[in-house]
């Protein structure tokens, strides 16, 4: 089995790179997954059978970055609660074909997960929740890139807010994009998170590497294949 991309560890944390399409965790489908790579990666580090690793936040399969894990059942409550009252920095970079009509701006949305596809609705409608990004965009050869900081993390929330003002990611075609990509991905990448240590309290700043589309001739090359 494969190793997981480890960004950062102590006694506590566990903090990978995961790569575009694979799963942070089971599902019915039992494809490979993040939290088993990392299980496996304890398991072969001390020796124990079972050890313990539960990830804080998930990422959508098609999706690269930073995912925090935690090695230690009693700082699990400490560390999700940061994420419950939104103690935690959560950026993110995006890859469109289109640009913005501002360049920097906030998107507010009243968000709802319908099935498998998030949909935002008219404020009022029942279930929904606000969602709420900043972002900045600048140009990336004949693309554009998206600097966005995720105040909510709701299911698909960058996908559907950058595809409701005609912004599609590149290869997202659930939203919208027309451009094919790499099997199971697209050009969203969770690119930074920022805790606080559940031991001492200092601020952590995890960095994820740069994903493969920050290089505008690889998206090119992509694109005309």
């Amino acid at each position: 089995m494969q190793i997981p991309a480890i960004i950062y560890e102590d006694d506590i944390l566990l903090v990978c790179h995961k790569p575009a399409g694979l799963m942070v965790e089971p599902d019915r489908n039992n494809f490979l997954n993040l939290r088993q790579q990392v299980k496996q990666y304890l398991k072969t580090k001390t020796g124990e059978k079972v050890p313990y690793a539960q990830h804080l936040h998930r990422l959508d399969r098609p999706v690269s970055g930073v995912v925090l894990f935690t090695k230690n059942k009693d700082y699990l409550r400490n560390l999700s609660e940061q994420f419950a009252q939104r103690q935690v920095s959560k950026y993110y970079q995006a890859l469109t074909i289109q640009q913005s009509l501002e360049l920097k701006g906030t998107l507010e949305h009243w968000h709802r997960k319908e099935k498998k596809k998030a949909a935002l609705v008219p404020e009022g409608t029942p279930f929904a929740e606000k969602a709420v990004l900043d972002y900045s965009v600048h140009t990336l050869g004949r693309f554009f890139k998206w600097d966005i900081q995720l105040h909510t993390g709701k299911f698909h929330q960058i996908r559907a807010q950058l595809a409701s003002i005609d912004c599609p990611i590149i290869g997202d075609s659930l939203y919208g994009s027309a451009e094919s990509y790499l099997p199971d991905a697209i050009a969203l990448h969770a690119v930074r998170l920022d805790i606080s240590h559940p031991l001492d309290g200092r601020a952590m700043v995890f960095e994820a590497p740069k994903p493969e589309w920050a290089d505008e001739d690889h998206v090119l090359n992509l694109l005309r294949s």
